[in-house]
């Protein structure tokens, strides 16, 4: 076993990215394909989206200052298409790993960048309950890329076991490179999850046991 705790990204790992939505909305507008993306890429730590996820605007504020980003880059866009988007299905391979973990005793942790706190009832709450800490961009006023949040995982997490968790005990599984880097420097095992299989598999060598494919 290389690592003895997990730490999850939520979009783009335990549930569909919403990349496809960016694309899918992007064709049916006749807007240049990967625009949603390069835009929440453009300032990063500070365009409208990095202050949506950091709790500095509302919905209100962040579609008005977002529109007014693509506005500025030349198109027009839904900012409420956009939203739409984040709602991703479920990856039952992906929850069924992190079951698998959790019935080893493996400390988890969801991380996650967001606009709003989960519920924590119903289907969502249900998936939170097999976390032992929640780190929300929405709630801790930091977010992905920046290091605190990361610091801020490993704190949680770590008062949730009772025991000090350090980022050379994790593994951290996000889709995105941007989350990965700063993860890598602080000493987590990093997992770039593109092929939710191969990310399984990946994992599973990492804890030392078999996660792809687990029912």
């Amino acid at each position: 076993m290389t690592v003895s705790a997990v730490v999850f990204d939520l979009g783009g790992v335990i549930t569909e990215s919403p990349i496809t939505r960016f694309t899918a909305y992007e064709r049916e507008a006749g807007l240049p394909e990967g625009l949603i993306v390069r835009l929440n890429s453009t300032d990063p730590d500070s365009n409208a989206w990095a202050r949506f996820e950091r709790n500095e605007l509302d919905v209100a504020g962040f579609s008005e200052a977002f529109e007014a980003e693509a506005a500025a880059a030349g198109h027009r866009v839904e900012a409420a298409r956009v939203l739409a988007a984040l709602r991703g299905e479920v990856r039952p391979a992906m929850v069924a790993a992190v079951r698998r973990l959790r019935a080893a005793g493996l400390p988890l942790a969801l991380l996650s960048n967001n606009v709003a706190p989960m519920e924590r009832t119903g289907p969502i709450g249900e998936l939170l309950e097999l976390f032992d800490a929640v780190v929300e961009s929405s709630i801790e006023g930091v977010r992905k890329p920046e290091p605190e949040i990361y610091r801020r995982a490993l704190e949680r997490l770590s008062e949730a076991v009772g025991r000090t968790i350090e980022a050379t005990d994790c593994a951290y599984l996000d889709d995105l490179g941007i989350n990965l880097k700063p993860a890598r420097a602080l000493g987590f095992s990093t997992i770039k999850v593109v092929d939710p299989a191969v990310a399984l598999a990946e994992l599973s060598e990492l804890v030392g046991f078999p996660l792809d494919g687990a029912a």
